[in-house]
């Protein structure tokens, strides 16, 4: 079969022929999939701004339809959609039972698909054909009447989004919430923008210094503040804010306008130390949360927003591709690519 994979930063990633996976165990799947979205981390490798070296199979973001199942796997049989997490998750060890399924204790640190260097490999969404383990705890399934297309990104990026907002909006709604982009940032904060808007947030700022993420978080409903490289010390005082630049300063003025009590999330990787204004913070009284979203356990709140109609993932969508051009897509895009098979 082939597999997308990604050689070196910088290049197209290239269609290799390799072994069609096969079930090993009775509650395994076998499934094809049918749209891939690019993650905001996928930019990031394929332009050298990661430490991940190749070669090793491409995607972790998609929908596919199942192939075969394996004989213990129950509510799930050849033919259905389903949304495939980008975390491996058993469901059953102890972290998995307490929600925490990106750190799931039955396998290696960091098992995920498309992403081999941190947690082993578990093949990509960009190939033929891609193998499940506990099928039964991770899939799920996609609403009847929802495209494929459409939560292509409820893998990873979507609910990465979620737990920045959700909680606090369904704690106390209508509270306003400022969320800062900048620099390489991608879908995370206008996912982020549509889902507060879609709970009911009463203000929604949205901060970056790229005009066309500025102009669709505009018409998502946000107020824009334009940023250059030079960035404000802090924006206001908000109950809830959100990091996803992956930029130190933006993380900072991010950090100072989080108001006493509220909560500040960085959704942003930073692959080297950032010096936090950790005195401002103990005065004020700043919980600061940074993690690996909990995907599998994040899904349904997503998919929830999206079946009510108060959330359109695809309006943030801005490149399509088919599979046969996903390669030279995926050097080439901007916010959010899906990639759709036939």
């Amino acid at each position: 079969m082939r597999q997308l994979t990604f050689v070196k930063a910088g290049q197209p990633l290239e269609w290799r022929e390799v072994a069609e996976p096969v079930l090993q165990g009775p509650g395994e799947a076998i499934v094809r999939p049918l749209a891939v979205a690019s993650c905001d981390l996928d930019g990031a490798m394929i332009h050298g701004y990661t430490p991940f070296a190749g070669p090793f199979a491409f995607g972790h973001e998609f929908v596919a339809e199942i192939v075969a199942v394996g004989e213990e796997v129950q509510g799930f049989q050849p033919g259905q959609r389903v949304i495939v997490p980008f975390q491996i998750s058993c469901g059953t060890c102890e972290r998995c039972r307490r929600g925490l399924t990106q750190s799931c204790t039955t396998v290696k640190a960091g098992a995920m698909f498309g992403l081999a260097p941190l947690g082993g490999e578990w093949g990509g969404a960009l190939s033929d054909l891609v193998r499940v383990p506990f099928a039964e705890a991770m899939l799920i399934a996609v609403p009847d009447g929802i495209a494929s297309e459409v939560v292509a990104s409820a893998s990873d990026n979507l609910p990465d989004a979620w737990r920045t907002v959700g909680p606090y909006l369904e704690a106390t709604p209508g509270i306003p919430v400022l969320v800062v982009g900048g620099g390489g940032a991608g879908s995370i904060g206008l996912y982020t923008v549509a889902i507060a808007k879609g709970l009911g947030a009463s203000q929604v700022d949205y901060a970056d210094t790229d005009p066309a993420r500025l102009e669709l978080a505009q018409s998502l409903g946000a107020n824009c503040i334009q940023i250059s490289d030079k960035v404000p010390p802090k924006f206001g005082s908000y109950p809830v804010t959100v990091d996803t630049s992956s930029m130190p300063q933006n993380l900072v003025s991010t950090l100072r306008s989080t108001e006493p009590g509220g909560v500040c999330t960085s959704a942003g990787i930073y692959f080297r130390p950032v010096a936090l204004p950790l005195l401002e913070m103990y005065t004020v009284g700043v919980t600061f949360k940074t993690s690996r979203v909990a995907a599998r356990s994040t899904i349904p709140k997503v998919l929830e927003l999206v079946t009510s109609g108060r959330l359109h993932p695809e309006l943030i969508t801005s490149h399509h591709a088919t599979w046969d051009e996903a390669g030279e897509a995926m050097l080439s895009y901007t916010t959010k690519l899906v990639i759709s098979r036939g």
